[in-house]
């Protein structure tokens, strides 16, 4: 079995001008700025990214309404929550006058009892 050969330096050298040259071809090989698939493809991410920005603004859009929604929703349940709550008051108000006017008339129906004896 024959030994493993250490590279010289010159079969370094070779190599990295090898691989300099291989960079150099992978660069002249791309299409210029002014290639039609080039321009193309940018005006396709062009494209895609208007899209984006459309349903992007759709989805704010349906957002901000969703939100005045439960707003408005909120607005009315409080005003009914308040509602309720007058009417309560004014209920309970109704019936404490009620109250005093029938034991008003227990107390002077009383006090008429006492004076006829």
């Amino acid at each position: 079995m024959r030994g493993f050969k250490e590279p010289g330096f010159a079969d370094r050298q070779k190599a990295a001008q090898q691989a300099r040259q291989n960079l150099l071809e992978k660069f002249k090989t791309q299409p210029s700025a002014d290639d039609p698939t080039v321009v193309a493809r940018r005006e396709e991410r062009e494209a895609i990214a208007a899209r984006r920005a459309e349903m992007k603004a759709a989805r704010d859009a349906e957002k901000a309404e969703q939100k005045r929604r439960e707003e408005a929703e909120a607005a009315a349940e409080e005003a009914r929550i308040a509602r309720e709550a007058e009417e309560a008051a004014a209920r309970q108000a109704a019936l404490e006058t009620e109250q005093k006017a029938k034991r008003d008339a227990r107390y002077a129906a009383r006090k008429a009892k006492g004076k006829r004896k």
